[in-house]
């Protein structure tokens, strides 16, 4: 398998906009934060089985600014992201699926309190309690 592929930052810039664009088709999508239940799923193709979905936050009608570029690779950063004023349960969070209005998932990430592609003040959630995510970016690299 060839591993010398790669894309420019120009292509890299265009892979983040068209990504996070599917985010907004039909109306503000949303972050979901799930516990592991029966595991993480693999990808965002993997439907959601035995995890718990924890807290529900709503993005901006337009979740993302345009891409910027991240030297190497492109970066884009969130619009304001709605708090969950009430979780729906209580557990720790273990990942998150960005969805779109209809409900299908465009990026799945990890969730901790440092080094993880989402990073919470706490991991754990309390079913009523307020969730907050005060800025998320979102990045391709040049390389493939």
């Amino acid at each position: 398998m060839a591993t010398a592929t790669f894309i420019s930052n120009v292509g890299a810039k265009a892979s983040c906009d068209a990504i996070t664009a599917l985010l907004d088709a039909g109306g503000a999508g949303s972050i979901k934060i799930y516990d592991a239940g029966g595991g993480v799923p693999a990808d965002c193709d993997v439907a959601i089985s035995d995890q718990t979905l924890l807290a529900e936050l709503p993005l901006s009608a337009t979740a993302f600014g345009a891409a910027a570029d991240a030297d190497p690779g492109a970066i884009c950063t969130a619009d304001t992201i709605t708090d969950d004023s009430s979780a729906d349960a209580t557990g720790t969070a273990a990942f998150f699926r960005a969805c779109n209005n209809g409900g299908t998932a465009v990026i799945q990430g990890t969730v901790g309190t440092s080094g993880a592609d989402m990073n919470l003040d706490s991991t754990s959630i309390v079913a009523g309690g307020t969730i907050s995510i005060s800025s998320w970016t979102f990045t391709v690299p040049e390389s493939a």
